[in-house]
């Protein structure tokens, strides 16, 4: 076996492992539903109360796509999740269905059935059902609007062909908001991307199926000197999984040194604009400001722009931002010098890259990019 290809197995076996313990056992009541998994990989874990069957993921798909999910009929929840772009947006931040903006950019809806958190920073998020209330019902900033026209919002749903759809996804229940969750839950949990060429290469033995650029990328990628694998290990390239047993700094929220504002001329406090202070916000913990959560690297090509505000623009600014250890801001409302940011992650320290160590960091980058997750068309209703 190629030592390369060894190693990389080595280091995902134990998050294997550690997942395997913790799935719940649905094999019965899931039994009609086939994973889109590589042989051998665990099953997402899925809450005993919702288990996975196809008939749940045709109605979530269904609903995930219909703007009548939103009060003013302007957005459904793929207005802001896109498949081409992974099922994110192509945007710094989204806007909701009033046209009001979102302080965040729209994160990529990638193997989020392995996650063990969900959002940016909110720690106490862990499962999606409790994730997709946010946007359904959430009126700071408001994105779909149900809040206030509940009943208007269900009765778009009772028609003949969503029926059908409900009484296959649940036998003798009326619909109801806590089956839409549910239904959305099950269908957001069967986006599953394992078939890019890095998973051809590491999983399926073809030495073929990426560059010697890539392979030396690769090896760039989970080497010391560029410690990427630390914040973006394991199978699903995110510290953020259900089966996280980091042995370094376990949670996986970091300060990537983005911005260092100096937000207090009386007592010289500097950190994260203050309208977005990342984790901080929910844990009311000073050390915890700036700190947001490593998203999968996978499809990383199709998801610009990156960072929790979409503040940098490409793959190649990205790298040069941790090659500088951080960001220095000379312009604007949040200028700051995010390198000497003191509650910095300990793994932005910078390093030095040569053009070509830089250039086969990003093709090993586009290996995760998975193009039958971007096209298939049973992700999506089609018109």
């Amino acid at each position: 076996m190629n030592l390369t290809r060894f190693l990389i197995k080595a280091f995902f076996c134990l998050s294997f492992f550690m997942l395997l313990q913790s799935c719940s056992d649905n094999k019965e009541q899931e039994k009609d539903y086939q994973w889109p998994i590589i042989e051998g990989f665990p099953k997402p874990q899925v809450p005993k109360d919702n288990p996975m069957t196809q008939a749940k993921v045709n109605l979530g798909k269904a609903l995930f796509f219909d703007k009548n999910l939103s009060a003013n009929q302007q957005q459904a929840c793929a207005s802001c999740h896109h498949q081409k772009f992974a099922f994110g947006e192509n945007i710094p931040h989204s806007f909701g269905s009033t046209k009001q903006a979102h302080r965040r950019n729209s994160p990529a809806l990638v193997n989020i059935a392995y996650n063990k958190t969900l959002t940016w920073a909110h720690d106490g998020l862990t499962s999606i059902e409790q994730q997709i209330l946010l946007p359904m019902f959430g009126e700071s900033p408001v994105e779909l609007g149900i809040t206030g026209h509940e009943e208007e919002v269900l009765a778009r749903f009772e028609t003949a062909e969503y029926e059908v759809l409900f009484s296959a996804a649940f036998p003798d229940q009326s619909a109801n908001f806590d089956l839409i969750v549910k239904a959305i839950a099950s269908y957001v949990r069967s986006l599953i991307s394992l078939n890019s060429p890095f998973d051809t290469y590491a999983y399926l033995a073809d030495d073929n199926a990426i560059s010697a650029s890539a392979l030396r990328g690769m090896n760039l990628f989970f080497s010391e000197k560029l410690e990427c694998h630390h914040c973006h290990g394991g199978f699903n390239f995110t510290q953020s999984t259900s089966h996280e047993k980091q042995l370094i700094d376990r949670r996986p929220f970091h300060n990537t040194g983005l911005y260092n504002v100096n937000r207090d001329t009386e007592t010289n406090k500097s950190g994260y604009p203050k309208h977005d202070t990342g984790l901080s916000e929910i844990s009311t913990l000073a050390r915890d400001d700036g700190r947001f959560r490593a998203p999968t690297l996978r499809n990383i090509e199709v998801s610009a722009p990156y960072m929790h505000d979409g503040s940098i623009a490409s793959l190649s600014e990205v790298i040069d931002f941790y090659a500088a250890g951080g960001r220095n801001v000379t312009e604007g409302d949040f200028q700051g010098d995010g390198r000497e940011n003191l509650l910095k992650s300990q793994f932005i320290k910078g390093v030095v890259l040569t053009t070509e160590e830089k250039s086969d960091l990003i093709a090993f980058l586009k290996t995760l990019t998975d193009p039958t997750f971007l096209s298939d068309p049973k992700h999506i209703v089609t018109e």
